[in-house]
């Protein structure tokens, strides 16, 4: 469909009928989740502005900088606070499950910011009172976010937080960003220098303080409305990725694998096995540990660097790709089974596990979706079943089509190529044929809305010729 026919068809749906056509409204994102500590990369919600002329986009963006050279008081403030945020967390979790135990109900947010004040007042806890309240009841808002996301089986329960694993704490105002001079000024701490790696757009909603591998980072999430905006390319590819090549497109393009675990995994095995040796909590063995995450943070920014180059080359050419829908958390399920019954090839099957998590295959998938978007393109996931067995040529399936892991040979029509782009091409074919699916059905969608076309009566069949009258 094109994009002069869809404004046509959107001008003629009422604003009742959003729901229906599901498109999220202005006010919607509008009320959106904060930005969440620890996620990597930039974030965002793309909505629909109805309340311009034309169309607009709400973006939210995070931008993630390294603090410099904090001072000695500050460094044990910015670790007091996140400790204070886990132990609220930690707290508020087991007063919620214990809750759950005695069959009373689910206390809501407000009702824990009360029990956070009578743990302010106690003499046991009353050194909460030294954290700033707010970052605190942040805290509770994660708690009872997290809770909603798994009533609405998007997440698993809510776990308990351990110290040094996603220290963070998020400040919702009171802050001031400095950019001419590169520093950010936070309650209760000041000023802050941070590395200026990249200019921060849009009105800043909230700042989060984080620490990993021994270095402390801020993310500022941040507001702006933008123009729909309009693709310069209009290719539509299908992409397939592997493990022996990390994607290859349907126009026979191929990307190599970066494999950044693979090639520090001899490094890593002797870090781990030295720090094995040491007594554990001791200085040597805190070293050793420090030498672990430092190795692990490089392995994973060295991944999440080769994703977002690809994923922005890619979104960049082309403005449609389309994906498999790929469920990377069962492909990578281990195999080791129980002890009643054992797992088979569970040596091979944990390699392969290895491989295909240092792939990052869910990960690009996320990138190219707001990349795609915010350059006025789109992802569209298809089904991955058949796509590296069928030929693109006649259409015929079947498992010795595929004769290696990178040769294709149909054995009905004889056709021969890559298996990766064979692949790729099919994904692109069935990723067309479910957007002119969808396609006719937003057309009628629309045309029923706006009262130009109503439901057929039982057992009568409309033609096209009726979608194309409402249309005229």
């Amino acid at each position: 469909m094109s994009t002069t026919m869809a404004a046509l068809l959107l001008s003629r749906v009422s604003s009742m009928s959003w729901a229906k056509l599901g498109i999220n409204s202005y006010q919607a994102a509008r009320n959106a989740p904060p930005f969440r500590a620890g996620m990597q990369g930039a974030t965002f919600v793309v909505s629909w502005c109805l309340c311009k002329p034309g169309f607009w986009m709400l973006i939210r963006q995070g931008f993630k900088f390294e603090l410099l050279r904090p001072t000695g008081d500050q460094l044990q403030k910015m670790a007091r606070f996140a400790g204070a945020c886990r132990f609220v967390f930690n707290q508020a979790l087991a007063l919620q499950q214990k809750r759950h135990t005695t069959g009373d109900k689910k206390l809501s947010y407000a009702g824990l910011c009360e029990v956070l004040l009578e743990w302010k007042t106690d003499a046991a806890t009353a050194w909460l009172r030294e954290t700033h309240s707010q970052i605190l009841q942040q805290s509770l808002k994660d708690l009872d976010r997290a809770y909603t996301n798994f009533f609405a089986k998007r997440a698993e329960f809510p776990r308990f937080k351990k110290k040094g694993v996603s220290d963070n704490f998020r400040f919702p105002q009171g802050y001031k960003l400095d950019q001419v001079n590169d520093r950010i000024f936070l309650p209760r701490l000041g000023w802050l220098r941070y590395r200026h790696s990249r200019g921060v757009l849009g009105t800043v909603k909230n700042v989060t303080v984080s620490q990993s591998s021994g270095k402390w980072f801020i993310s500022v999430q941040t507001e702006r409305e933008v123009e729909d905006p309009v693709h310069p390319s209009t290719s539509m590819i299908g992409i397939d990725v592997g493990v022996a090549c990390f994607a290859a497109t349907s126009d026979g393009t191929m990307i190599a694998p970066l494999n950044s675990f693979k090639k520090h995994q001899i490094r890593l095995r002797r870090y781990q096995r030295a720090m094995a040796r040491k007594q554990k909590f001791s200085q040597n063995w805190k070293k050793a540990k420090a030498r672990v995450q430092k190795l692990h943070s490089h392995i994973a920014n060295c991944r999440k660097d080769f994703l977002h180059k690809a994923s922005t080359t890619i979104s960049k050419n082309h403005a449609t790709v389309f994906v498999e829908d790929l469920q990377v958390s069962n492909m990578s399920r281990s195999a080791a089974g129980t002890a009643e019954k054992p797992g088979k090839n569970v040596r091979a099957k944990s390699g392969l596990n290895r491989s295909i998590l240092d792939q990052g295959w869910f990960e690009v998938r996320r990138q190219l979706g707001y990349k795609l978007v915010w350059r006025g393109g789109k992802l569209t996931p298809v089904p991955a079943h058949n796509t590296s067995r069928r030929c693109p040529t006649c259409g015929h399936i079947s498992a010795k089509n595929r004769k290696t892991q990178a040769h294709f040979v149909c054995v009905e029509c004889g056709y021969e190529g890559n298996a990766d782009v064979v692949a790729a091409i099919n994904i692109r074919d069935r990723g067309l044929s479910i957007v002119k699916y969808e396609g006719q059905n937003f057309a009628r969608i629309a045309c029923e809305v706006s009262g130009a076309a109503m439901q057929p009566a039982a057992g009568t069949h409309r033609s096209d010729s009726d979608l194309a009258s409402c249309l005229a």
